[in-house]
């Protein structure tokens, strides 16, 4: 399967729906409460329409899944892209520059193409099985740090580490590791990505939240899964590192 037209179409249209982010960033924009508690602003909505309709346009026959709009009726599908408008919309509301928009492609129930756009940053993540990740055009590489004395660890809730069952791991790191970060969503993945930071925690993860990225650190040298060590976008949680720290992180991970 030649993925470099998917590749090309999920990069073009990541750039295209930031753009659109921004007609609404840092405007005092006001947000709704879904279901779930968490916040959905006319931004996120605008952004995941145009891709939906750039999907639906050029790619009639495959499905979608987003976070505003759910699954449409191609579901079941062997091709699925998976659309977060606005990754970090707490962030975006407040004019933090730290959002992304991600869109993965998935075939057969693995990701294999990904873009994380981060508009305000106007940094681009890009990835597909066999060609690499790209950072604004450079090749994106994880650090090659080895001891957690020297790694930067980022994350996304305190509040969760407890309360999903992390106390022994998030204890392990709090003393060892050489800094903790609080760059959270899609940010503290790009970090890692680019070797900027060694590792990226999320307690709880929804599908879409993480649609892009594990074609992404499969190509920077990297991983990207369940804290546990298994693979993919589907556990309900995320551990991106380098290779050389996965196993301290598992190993800790296995303690609790």
């Amino acid at each position: 399967m030649d993925l470099v037209p998917y590749l090309d179409f999920i990069k073009n249209t990541a750039f295209q729906a930031g753009r659109i982010s921004l007609d609404y960033y840092q405007k005092g924009i006001s947000a709704e409460v879904k279901i779930d508690n968490s916040p959905v602003t006319a931004a996120d909505r605008a952004v995941e329409g145009f891709i939906r309709h750039q999907i639906e346009m050029t790619y009639p026959g495959h499905a979608i899944l987003g976070e505003e709009y759910g699954t449409d009726s191609q579901a079941g599908k062997s091709i699925r892209w998976i659309i977060d408008p606005i990754d970090g919309t707490k962030s975006f509301m407040r004019g933090i520059p730290l959002y992304g928009v991600l869109i993965g492609m998935e075939v057969d129930g693995i990701v294999r193409v990904g873009a994380a756009y981060y508009p305000a940053l106007d940094e681009m993540l890009w990835a597909a099985d066999g060609e690499g990740c790209w950072w604004n055009g450079r090749r994106a590489r994880v650090s090659n740090i080895s001891k957690l004395e020297e790694a930067f660890v980022c994350y996304t809730s305190v509040r969760d580490m407890d309360k999903e069952g992390h106390h022994r791991l998030w204890s392990h790191l709090k003393q060892k590791a050489y800094a903790l970060r609080g760059w959270s969503d899609a940010y503290g993945y790009l970090a890692v990505a680019t070797g900027r930071a060694e590792v990226m925690l999320d307690p709880v993860m929804k599908i879409w939240d993480c649609g892009p990225f594990p074609p992404i650190f499969r190509e920077a040298g990297g991983y990207f899964g369940s804290w546990g060590g298994k693979e993919g976008h589907m556990h309900g949680e995320a551990l991106a590192c380098n290779a050389s720290l996965l196993h301290i992180l598992t190993s800790l991970q296995s303690e609790n």
